[in-house]
């Protein structure tokens, strides 16, 4: 059972709610790499449409397989996950994003020897028509990108490369992108690119449920959030209540949110 909580402290992970109309629902998932050992072990994450939703803990915890297993890369033993209402358990990835899921994965995330506008073009690759029509529009929330259309993607910085995923990712008009560790690597200044960009493209009504190491500051920009520790759900709740929730704080951010 749930512990009581003060008012500034997140619930302890709890049985779940009746499902209402939602976007991504997983339920209970075990998953793993290799056969008999489950990294992930019974978690669930709910996404509704248009929110931000971070997924915390420490090393270790399962929080990058988590996510991998949502879009179809790491195996799933035990569980269902339901994407608008469809069940798509054990789909493959190219039908989960043929569905409307987006993915930028934390390493490896470009093809370096292509064009920030090939990038681009392979991420179109199911629906070709609309890549004319999807540069327009990324370019526009991506100015740099469109500077450099013709640059090929291995010489461009960390941040920009990052850049280059998200907009790749975005080509198929996603309602949910899945986002592996997107900050990962990144100077303090690249952070702050990539974390605006993030809240552009969820302003623009893609729905964001984001793994990421910088604790503090995916939460403070989070509707919601879950923590997990040993492949389990141990905190969730609104960004803001978890960053200022005492046991979460102590436990996962090293030390109380002061303000």
């Amino acid at each position: 059972m749930a512990e009581a909580n003060g008012p500034n402290e997140a619930r302890e992970a709890e049985e779940p709610k009746e499902a209402g109309t939602l976007l991504l629902e997983a339920r209970d998932l075990l998953s793993g790499y290799v056969p008999e050992v489950d990294i992930v072990r019974g978690c669930d994450v709910e996404v509704a449409a248009g929110e931000l939703v971070s997924v915390i803990g420490p090393n270790g915890a399962g929080k990058s397989t988590l996510i991998k297993s949502l879009f179809g890369l790491v195996p799933v033993r035990g569980g269902t996950i339901y994407f608008e209402e469809n069940e798509v358990t054990r789909f493959p990835t190219h039908r989960l994003v043929e569905a409307g899921i987006g993915y930028v994965p934390q390493t490896e995330n470009v093809f370096p020897t292509l064009t920030v506008e090939e990038n681009l073009e392979m991420g179109a690759y199911l629906r070709p028509k609309v890549i004319q029509e999807r540069y327009e529009e990324l370019f526009e929330w991506f100015p740099i990108l469109a500077e450099r259309r013709s640059q090929r993607a291995g010489t461009m910085s960390g941040g920009q490369r990052q850049l280059v995923a998200l907009a790749r990712a975005l080509m198929l008009q996603p309602s949910l992108l899945l986002l592996d560790e997107p900050s990962a690597g990144l100077s303090p200044a690249n952070v702050d690119v990539i974390f605006d960009r993030i809240q552009l493209i969820n302003s623009k009504g893609v729905a964001i449920l984001m793994v990421e190491q910088n604790a503090k500051r995916a939460l403070a920009m989070s509707d919601r959030g879950y923590v997990l520790e040993m492949g389990q759900n141990r905190f969730t709740g609104p960004g803001e209540e978890l960053l200022n929730d005492p046991k979460v704080a102590d436990l996962y951010l090293g030390g109380r949110a002061k303000g």
